[in-house]
């Protein structure tokens, strides 16, 4: 059972994030969105791989873990599983830049409008395709 219910508490986090996703935007901070994004692609898959009984490891992409254990995942999904893994994957690439920069990046400059778009849809993305699939 506290299983079931940290990975109810991964998800249930990682909606409360998305609300947090739309002020970041606003505000047009683009490499926040991005960062955040990511933290919150990562609860939500970890919320539903331990669901469905696969220790998540301590990693901030699980896209390998979640394409070797989709058959223990419900069957609606498994036909999710490789844009969920891309979402995943493509977002940790950016997570320290999008933090810290590097010596010669601002984050603030690197990261545009289009950046934050699509980092919030694919972090909406993940929830909505995980929620339903994790229970409470």
């Amino acid at each position: 059972m506290r299983n079931r219910d940290l990975a109810r508490d991964h998800v249930r986090r990682a909606a409360a994030r998305l609300k947090a996703l739309d002020v970041l935007f606003e505000a047009e901070s683009w490499a926040d969105v991005v960062r955040e994004s990511q933290e919150v692609v990562e609860l939500a898959l970890k919320g539903l791989l331990r669901a469905h009984s696969v220790e998540a490891p301590r990693i901030h992409d699980v896209s390998d873990i979640l394409r070797a254990e989709q058959e223990r995942l419900p069957e609606a999904v498994r036909g999710e599983v490789d844009r969920l893994a891309r979402i995943s994957k493509d977002l940790r690439r950016d997570r320290e830049l999008a933090f810290y920069g590097t010596e010669d990046l601002t984050p603030s400059d690197f990261y545009s409008r289009e950046d934050a778009e699509r980092a919030r849809d694919g972090a909406r993305a993940v929830v909505a395709a995980v929620e339903p699939h994790v229970g409470g």
